[in-house]
C-alpha cells in the first residue's frame, strides 16, 4: 500500500470480512479473500500481515515467516511481522533472535498484551528472569483473563519454586477456561512437587 497509501473502501470492506472469518476460526477461507487482495495489490502491508497471521494459526510456520518477512521488508514498522518472526524463534527457544524480534515489536506497539506475553517468555527463558516475570506481569495487567498469560507466568513461578504463585495463577486459568490441558497439567504437577517438599521437612 505504498502507492496508495489510502486503501479503497471495498478494499477496507474485504479486509474487515478477513478479520471475521479469521476471528470464528476459518482461517482458510480468510486466507481466500486476502490472497486475492495481494494479487490485486502486492504491496498490500495489511493484508500480508493477516496472511502471517491466519497461516501461523493454522500452524503454517514457514508460510507465516514468509508473509512476516515481506511485510517488514515493505514496512520496517510492520509491528506484526516483528512479532511473529519473534514468535516464531521463541517457538523453536532461539531466544537471541526470539528477542530482537519481540523487542522491535514492542518498541513499535507498547502495551499490547500479547507481544508482551511473548516477550516476557522469550526474556524468562533467554536468562533475564526477573525482567521476564515483570513483563508477564505487564501484559497480565492489560489482560488480567488470558489464560495463556496465566499458564506462561505459573510456568516461570514454578521454575523459580514460588509454588504457591504458581498454583494461584494456574487455577485461576482453569476458572477461564475449565478445559485447559495445559493449566490442568501445571496443577497437578505443582501439588506433586509440594508433596515432595513436604516429605522432605
Amino acid at each position: 500500500m505504498i502507492n496508495d497509501p489510502k486503501p479503497s473502501a471495498s478494499v477496507l470492506e474485504r479486509l474487515e470480512k478477513a478479520e471475521q472469518l479469521k476471528l470464528m476460526g476459518q482461517h482458510s477461507e480468510a486466507l481466500d479473500i486476502l490472497v486475492e487482495l495481494l494479487a490485486e495489490d502486492p504491496q498490500n502491508i495489511s493484508a500480508l500481515e493477516e496472511i502471517a497471521d491466519n497461516e501461523l494459526s493454522m500452524d503454517h510456520h514457514g508460510r507465516a515467516k514468509k508473509a512476516a518477512k515481506q511485510a517488514i521488508a515493505l514496512d520496517e514498522n510492520s509491528y506484526t511481522g516483528h512479532y511473529i518472526l519473534g514468535f516464531l524463534h521463541s517457538q523453536k527457544e532461539e531466544w537471541p533472535q526470539s528477542l530482537k524480534y519481540l523487542q522491535k515489536a514492542n518498541a513499535i506497539k507498547s502495551n499490547n498484551p500479547e507481544i508482551l506475553r511473548c516477550l516476557g517468555w522469550a526474556l524468562f527463558n533467554g536468562g533475564q528472569r526477573t525482567q521476564g516475570i515483570v513483563t508477564l506481569e505487564r501484559a497480565l495487567n492489560l489482560d488480567s483473563e488470558n489464560p495463556l498469560t496465566l499458564c506462561d507466568l505459573g510456568v516461570t513461578h514454578l521454575q523459580i519454586k514460588n509454588f504457591t504463585k504458581a498454583k494461584s495463577l494456574f487455577l485461576r486459568a482453569l476458572d477461564l477456561d475449565p478445559k485447559n490441558i495445559r493449566a490442568k497439567e501445571c496443577v497437578e504437577a505443582v501439588e506433586r512437587l509440594e508433596k515432595v517438599m513436604t516429605t522432605k521437612k
